[in-house]
């Protein structure tokens, strides 16, 4: 929450927008943010007959076909997944190509994991088919591995490092155990794969394990498939283990675009490959090593839920591991869709999903990217029925995405320049399930996506996708029993949007060249967390477990078509710097309280002050931007039709508003990663830290850098709200 000082400005702020504009709920609620009043109703009827197409019968036959064998990067199942979404989008008569990258993608020759001693034991490392599913036989899988491994035969006594993150080694530390010269096994969960082994070369281990405990996603949750959602004995989580916070895409080809011919680091300089052999194994493969474990009893909180006494070692488990890969670069195959705009094609939205999967993939990705086929196939019709949109629309199937956003990101890099002065805003999908909107991204759009929600049909017949949100955030609150939580609820409509840091498409877009994004799902009734990144994420689990009737799926291609359509077409695009500011004002609350602990162990005093007072200029700044908005219900529409040059100045200062809070050098350690208020951390992998560089300034003791980045923020504020005083001054210029 904001300051005193910010709250009376933001308070003074309304009571003016109240005098100046007579009808602002009506201009909230009832229009549409950034459309004129005479435009609203062909808008909103064009957007009824998008969401009118997307079909649950057609989803579940793309679903079908996708996934009827594995398809993962670098495989010519990728190639056919491709292929299969060229034709179906050639045949609505859309523009699509496929445009190739290539990366260096691993894949396993050899994975050797077993028990030598007290006694001897060979793990399997194989799931088994299963008769109740048609796919989970499918010849041409991967196995379980974690693509980035090192290469290495190591055979060390055995540590239980619960889950591995920096909280567990000071535990560690505390029971007087170095895990130096070990090999460690940590159980999935509280944190990125990647991190567990990264940490565990930091400490000196030559080797990582990862396993998947029922208590997180097996029997302990309920039943197991096929009985149920859950991960079976033998179900095991294959990923990549590449360094992301570091940089994402090829490790390769750093900050550039990777394809035939380009140039390529050597692998040995890479820095986001692994430096130990890192596998995962199921539980059931999991139980024998914990089982020959010794030392002190694990501490209750690192207990899971096998049949077993917990111990923390070391030995005398000893274990040898050997791993081997194919180290070869391999093809990516991103498809493309472009609908140019007629009036600013210069202005790109862009919408993208992955298609490659770890095996069939059901869940993770196919259901979300065929939520986007039949969002481009609802695009396709409102084209031959005569509409063309004001901006072009880019629909991207992302390749690669498993391994490390391959695909994404090698587009994202090779289209660099284009996208910082083009790109409008970047909408991702990456899966979804049953149950509620799930939003984040940039809170430039936290109004506007809101504003989608209220005016889609949520999938659960309780309202409008926003209502069924908010009847389940009250119901969570309830029964928490937060009095708090749900005096808030009840008295917005609104619904507050998360953070960003990584695990998706969307991070060479927010993180890397700084365009506001999205990123969309729902979930939240049942999971796919039981047969995630497994071969039994599959048509026959998802057709029995998750989004049976496809209804959901629809509201997801619904939502985002509706999305898509606003920007493509709102006469001044939909962004909002209240929000930003609000949002902006409580992370720097949780700075200050961050070092106030930090205080009492000699962090010396950190002067948070010039980020408070740009904020204070930023939001006098988005106060009067939305006065002078308002005023476009009352404009001539032909006059502000006119003042084209004026639009597209106004439009361009508004989307490229989220770059003048990107850092020109990057953050420390990773100056691939731009955005000074968003980025994943480097030890938390996909979980966000907002205001990265004075965040883990603090947390690594590098004062100086703190108080470095207090600087970088206030100056990007003062750009920000420089920018959007310009904007303000076209505003007003457009509306007469």
């Amino acid at each position: 929450m904001l300051n005193t000082a910010l709250r009376r400005a933001s308070l003074l702020i309304g009571l003016v927008a109240v005098a100046l504009v007579s009808t602002p709920i009506r201009s909230q609620e009832a229009s549409l943010r950034g459309f004129h009043p005479d435009d609203v109703a062909a808008q909103r009827e064009r957007e009824e007959r998008f969401r009118a197409v997307p079909d649950p019968a057609r989803l579940r036959e793309y679903m079908r076909v996708i996934t009827e064998e594995p398809h993962h990067a670098g495989s010519p199942g990728s190639r056919r997944v491709a292929q299969y979404m060229v034709e179906q989008l050639s045949s609505w008569g859309l523009e699509v190509r496929i445009e190739e990258h290539e990366a260096l993608m691993p894949m396993p020759t050899e994975r050797v994991v077993e028990l030598v001693a007290p006694t001897r034991r060979s793990l399997s490392l194989t799931e088994p088919t299963l008769a109740e599913d048609k796919d989970s036989g499918d010849a041409g899988g991967l196995p379980s591995y974690n693509a980035y491994s090192a290469d290495g035969d190591v055979t060390a006594e055995l540590v239980y490092v619960n889950y591995g993150i920096p909280e567990d080694y000071e535990r560690l530390e505390e029971l007087g155990i170095d895990v130096e010269g070990t090999i460690v096994i940590a159980r999935y969960g509280r944190s990125w794969r990647g991190i567990k082994p990264k940490l565990a070369w930091e400490h000196g281990a030559v080797g990582c394990i990862i396993y998947s405990d029922p208590r997180e996603d097996g029997y302990f949750q309920g039943e197991v498939y096929p009985d149920g959602p859950y991960r079976p004995a033998f179900g095991a989580q294959r990923g990549s283990v590449m360094d992301m916070p570091v940089y994402p895409g090829d490790p390769l080809s750093p900050g550039w675009g990777s394809e035939a011919g380009a140039r390529k680091l050597d692998r040995a300089d890479a820095s986001t490959i692994l430096q130990i052999p890192v596998l995962p194994i199921s539980h059931a493969d999991a139980q024998p090593l914990l089982e020959a474990l010794e030392g002190p009893v694990a501490p209750e909180d690192w207990r899971g839920a096998l049949p077993l006494t917990y111990h923390v070692g070391p030995g005398p488990a000893e274990v040898h591991m050997k791993l081997a890969f194919d180290w070869q670069t391999r093809p990516l195959y991103n498809v493309v869709v472009r609908i140019d705009g007629s009036e600013f094609p210069d202005q790109w939205i862009v919408h993208g999903n992955h298609h490659d999967a770890w095996v069939a993939g059901a869940a993770d990705p196919t259901s979300g990217n065929v939520a986007l086929m039949e969002t481009a196939r609802g695009l396709a019709e409102l084209l031959q029925q005569g509409w063309q949109p004001k901006r072009t629309i880019i629909l991207s199937a992302w390749d690669g995405e498993e391994w490390g956003l391959l695909g994404s990101t090698e587009w994202g890099e090779k289209h660099a320049d284009e996208l910082r002065a083009n790109a409008v805003a970047y909408i991702n999908t990456d899966g979804s399930n049953k149950g509620w909107l799930s939003a984040g991204g940039s809170h430039s759009l936290q109004q506007f996506i809101n504003e989608v929600a209220r005016d889609v049909p949520g999938p659960r017949d309780g309202g409008s996708v926003r209502d069924e949100l908010r009847a389940r955030r009250l119901s969570q609150a309830q029964d928490d029993d937060d009095a708090d939580a749900i005096a808030e609820i009840e008295a917005s409509e609104t619904f507050p949007i998360s953070a960003l840091g990584s695990g998706s498409d969307y991070t060479v877009f927010l993180d890397h060249l700084t365009v506001a994004s999205l990123n969309l799902s729902f979930s939240g009734d049942g999971s796919s967390g039981g047969v995630y990144h497994s071969k039994y994420d599959s048509f026959d689990w998802y057709t029995t477990y998750s989004d049976v009737d496809f209804v959901h799926t629809r509201a997801l291609s619904q939502t985002v078509g509706t999305a898509i359509l606003r920007l493509a077409d709102a006469t001044v695009l939909p962004f909002n710097f209240v929000d930003y500011t609000e949002t902006i004002g409580s992370y720097v609350e949780e700075i200050e309280t961050l070092h106030d602990s930090l205080a009492e162990d000699g962090a010396p005093d950190l002067d948070l002050e010039p980020i408070r007072a740009a904020l204070g200029r930023l939001e006098t700044a988005g106060g009067a931007y939305e006065l002078a908005l308002a005023r476009l219900d009352g404009a001539d529409a032909e006059a502000v039709a006119g003042r084209g040059d004026d639009l597209a100045e106004l439009n361009r200062l508004l989307y490229t508003s989220e770059r003048a809070l990107a850092s020109p050098v990057g953050l420390p350690r990773r100056d691939w990663f731009k955005h000074l208020v968003y980025a994943p951390g480097l030890y938390t992998g996909y979980g966000v830290k907002t205001l990265p560089g004075i965040r883990e300034g603090l947390e690594e003791s590098e004062w100086a850098e703190a108080e470095a980045f207090v600087t970088h923020v206030a100056d990007a504020l003062d750009a920000l709200a420089d920018q959007v005083n310009e904007a303000t001054a076209l505003m007003h210029r457009v509306a007469g």
